[in-house]
């Protein structure tokens, strides 16, 4: 984790590569300097658009503390393409979560196990010319490609999902929210699940932006109301770069799960580099 952090700042810390200028129409270094600044601000607050028309590859590492047993230590890492495909006035909008999951205390003698969750995609419909409030809506896949019992379903699931936004100034304020019940598939244990994960952006200068983004979810097939939700609070920051020509979205945030599953993680620290094309 320290060597995550190492990283984390490092890249935040470099300077993004200027701008070539034709020469002889070469802006003043202040104008040259807000120019970078409102572009990176622009930009920020596109990649906040869950339905941008905007090629990203997020890496998101999630470690959740304080799960038991053992107050031990649960690693997801998500990798997190979303892919725009034009249709005449509209985009589809493909966001496909990849799982990698280290569980704690699940093999002989209290060992972790380490292998790929259950992969998940979204298909939003979106129009490529918005109004003042942005949506998208389609449907959302969850497919069984655990590698262990203990690192997900053997369910095959199905639901809608739905995203509103609206991008008033340098917020970015909206949700996405869904639910997928399982319709196929090995285990006798059935799916029945819904997510919302409102956030909340606000966008300096620069490409600096302050952020919170909890992912509210509940199992509705539990069997007491205190086992069915996850709800966390909490905030993070983040900063819009270059590394040469490529840019690079970076965020780092905490949450703490107010109501927890008995045996859930108390707390969660997310981390997340996006390279954007």
């Amino acid at each position: 984790m320290a060597n995550c952090w190492l990283l984390f700042l490092l890249v935040l810390g470099t300077p993004a590569l200027a701008q070539t200028v034709t020469p002889g129409s070469e802006p003043s270094a202040a104008d040259a300097s807000a120019g970078e600044r409102d572009e990176a601000e622009e930009l920020a607050k596109k990649t906040q658009n869950p339905v941008a028309d905007l090629t990203t590859i997020p890496f998101q590492s999630n470690t959740n503390f304080g799960v038991a047993p053992g107050n031990a230590v649960q690693e997801v890492f998500n990798i997190q393409p979303v892919i725009p495909i034009h249709m005449g006035g509209f985009n589809v909008i493909t966001r496909t979560i990849i799982p990698l999951i280290n569980q704690p205390n699940t093999g002989p003698d209290g060992a972790s196990t380490f292998g790929l969750g259950n992969i998940n995609t979204t298909l939003f419909l979106s129009p490529r010319q918005p109004g003042a409030l942005i949506w998208g809506i389609g449907p959302v896949f969850g497919f069984p490609s655990n590698t262990s019992p203990a690192l997900g379903s053997a369910k095959w699931t199905f639901g809608p999902s739905l995203v509103l936004l609206t991008m008033p100034g340098p917020w970015v304020l909206g949700f996405i929210i869904n639910n997928v019940w399982s319709y196929a598939g090995g285990g006798s244990q059935n799916v029945n699940s819904f997510l919302l994960q409102y956030f909340v952006n606000y966008n300096f200068h620069g490409g600096w932006y302050l952020t919170s983004s909890p992912l509210i979810t509940a199992n509705w097939l539990a069997t007491s109301y205190g086992n069915k939700w996850t709800f966390p609070v909490g905030a993070g920051f983040g900063k819009l770069l270059r590394l040469g020509r490529l840019p690079l979205n970076l965020n780092a945030a905490a949450y703490y799960n107010v109501w927890r599953p008995s045996g859930g993680p108390t707390w969660q620290l997310r981390l997340q580099a996006a390279l954007i094309f």
